[in-house]
């Protein structure tokens, strides 16, 4: 979605700035924008599975560390 806004006839920089900010704020532009600002991608499943394991077998290593004594 473009906005676009005109100076008209014998309008200042200040005015106009206004009628666009105006404008930007009616359109709700802004809120979709800042939405989709942090926006990331659901994982796929085997990219799910695949951190699962991951965590599970990091889990196990710092369980075996502790029992050695070596990792708190």
């Amino acid at each position: 979605m473009v906005i676009e806004v005109e100076k008209q006839g014998r309008e200042n920089s200040q005015n106009l700035i206004r009628r666009f900010t105006k404008k930007v704020q009616k359109s709700g532009i802004l809120p979709r924008a800042r939405k989709n600002r942090f926006f990331k991608r659901p994982k796929s499943e085997t990219m799910k599975k695949r951190a699962a394991l991951r965590r599970q077998k990091l889990s196990k290593q710092y369980a075996n560390l502790r029992k050695l004594g070596l990792k708190e």
